[in-house]
């Protein structure tokens, strides 16, 4: 009797629908660019067009308008012109989850391929801390890889996000935090009580391969800096990658954040496992990429992630070995407790194993905190993040839409 294995999950999955522009786009998300086009498709002239992006990128980015009637410096027949043709809408906030931490997951419900069709659902998390507030970010709906022991890559990859997409999120967060210039800060429980902004670093560590949409996430990540609008240092967003090497050098010279790589393991035999993009870019090709990064030092540190999982890569032989890859690359290590999910194999290391293991690696010179779990209870950690927040009931849904309604007004 002949047997048959089963076929090998593929390293990536292809995008199975693309985005469509809604027949009114909003403004909200565009580049100067793309403002300046629009201004023009509606007759603005072009010695006119540069004043006007000006002024709609500081009501757009600084000020988070979401009325035309709100740009008092903008001419009234203008802001008529704008009002038929366009709108400032964010993504559509589907539902919004508060852990007993503080931590904030948003769903967010993004237009199908075609009219009508059900929307796709994307997970936006914030991570509030006493002194800062992170926002973790998606880049597509669903993700490429098939990384074991991440509840996000179970998922079919859908599309990639568009750069409007990827900006909604940052501004749906600064909406729902107060954190727009002249808003009440929002308030409750590990919300930040002190410095400026509610929103200070954001992380492209959210559903998603980010260097698998390398031109979207770019465009949306340079508007992000801009220092005329939301402006966040180039040195508090990070890109998150599982090791997309032709893409790694391109990161750093064209968008110039700060890099983290999901390495989660020193044998290629292991990492095949975990991460199978390792079978197309191995270890030894990624450390490479890491060292050639652009603008490395020790002040722009790589950042690696490093998933503890109980009796697979916790070992102290595998810490040295750690150590020992990472040799002559400014780095640190976060080492990340498995945040388990339904139906996983794997299991979070015991914590006395986690602080072995951390002690062998800064011993040896390098910064390697153990990340506090957030938000597990309502799958927003590390790894977990599936769309959970689809199972909600309709009246649940309707119920959470019609509070983030009232809040807006």
């Amino acid at each position: 009797m002949q047997v048959h294995s089963a076929s090998p999950a593929p390293l990536e999955k292809a995008p199975l629908e693309r985005y469509v522009a809604p027949a009114r786009p909003s403004l909200a998300g565009l580049t100067r660019a793309e403002l300046a086009e629009a201004l023009g498709a509606i007759g603005v002239g072009e010695r006119e067009r540069k004043m006007r992006v000006q002024q709609l990128w500081h009501w757009i980015y600084f000020r988070g308008a979401k009325s035309f009637g709100e740009m008092t410096n903008v001419a009234k027949g203008l802001r008529a012109s704008l009002e038929q043709q366009f709108t400032l809408a964010r993504p559509e906030l589907a539902a919004e989850q508060i852990s007993n931490d503080g931590t904030r997951k948003w769903l967010i419900a993004l237009p199908g391929e075609t009219p009508g069709e059900k929307p796709h659902m994307v997970e936006c998390v914030y991570i509030p801390e006493s002194n800062r507030g992170t926002l973790c970010v998606s880049s597509q709906v669903g993700c490429t890889l098939n990384c074991s022991f991440c509840h996000t890559g179970t998922q079919r990859l859908v599309r990639n996000l568009a750069p409007s997409e990827i900006i909604g999120q940052v501004m749906i967060a600064r909406d729902r935090l107060g954190d727009w210039l002249g808003q009440t800060r929002a308030t409750g429980p590990g919300l930040p009580t002190s410095g400026e902004r509610a929103v200070t670093n954001i992380v492209m560590m959210g559903m998603g391969e980010p260097l698998y949409n390398f031109d979207n996430v770019r465009d949306a990540l340079l508007t992000v800096q801009d220092g005329e609008g939301l402006s966040l240092s180039r040195r508090r967003i990070t890109l998150s990658t599982s090791g997309v090497i032709p893409n790694i050098p391109r990161a750093g010279s064209e968008i110039g954040t700060m890099l983290a790589v999901s390495l989660h393991a020193v044998r290629d035999d292991l990492r095949d496992e975990l991460v199978p993009l390792n079978k197309k870019y191995p270890i030894k090709d990624l450390m490479q990429a890491c060292r050639d990064y652009p603008g490395l030092s020790n002040a722009r540190r790589i950042t690696f992630e490093y998933v503890m999982l109980k009796g697979i890569n916790d070992s102290l032989a595998e810490a040295k070995e750690l150590v020992r890859l990472l040799k002559g690359i400014p780095a640190k290590i976060n080492l990340i407790p498995f945040n388990p999910w339904p139906g996983t194999k794997y299991e979070c290391s015991n914590w006395d194993q986690i602080e072995k293991f951390s002690d062998v690696v800064f011993n040896a010179g390098y910064a390697s905190p153990v990340r506090t779990p957030r938000g597990r209870d309502i799958f927003a950690a590390c790894g977990q993040l599936k769309s959970e927040t689809e199972k909600l009931s309709a009246r649940e849904r309707m119920a959470l839409r019609a509070m983030a309604m009232t809040d807006d007004e």
